[in-house]
């Protein structure tokens, strides 16, 4: 627990292995495998029998559109990647942490989806002035 990650595959090939933060999660995710009997391979498989290979992204959005009007939602997965990015900016993670966990080569990539709302952007301010006048003493 606390140190449980996962492999993912991104556009053009790439991989990163992201931590799994949430221990909820886990143990949905884990409950999950058992159930399925995944000991190893894709998480999310192409066939419904579990023998395919990696979900292809089309194959994930349609899933993705279908849980979402199961549910009565509107949001596509890239508003999802969004609000997650935010959402780590205002509980102060650093634009590299979330850089590295979006898998963005560049930094100003990820400042795009990163909207520090008004109170984070408060607290920033307000934490600069306090280290500088504290230098100043």
């Amino acid at each position: 627990m606390d140190d449980e990650h996962v492999r993912i595959s991104g556009k053009g090939g790439s991989v990163r292995t992201v931590l799994l933060d949430d221990r909820g999660y886990v143990a949905l995710l884990k409950l999950y495998l058992a159930r399925a009997g995944y000991t190893a391979g894709p998480l999310f498989r192409a066939s419904i029998s579990g023998r395919g290979g990696p979900l292809s992204y089309d194959a994930a959005h349609h899933r993705w559109q279908t849980t979402c009007a199961q549910a009565g939602i509107e949001i596509d997965i890239p508003q999802l990647r969004h609000a997650h990015a935010t959402e780590l900016i205002n509980a102060g993670v650093s634009i590299e942490a979330v850089r590295r966990r979006l898998g963005h080569a560049s930094a100003e990539t990820t400042q795009l989806y990163a909207l520090l709302d008004d109170k984070a952007a408060d607290a920033e301010i307000r934490a600069a002035r306090r280290r500088r006048e504290r230098a100043a003493r």
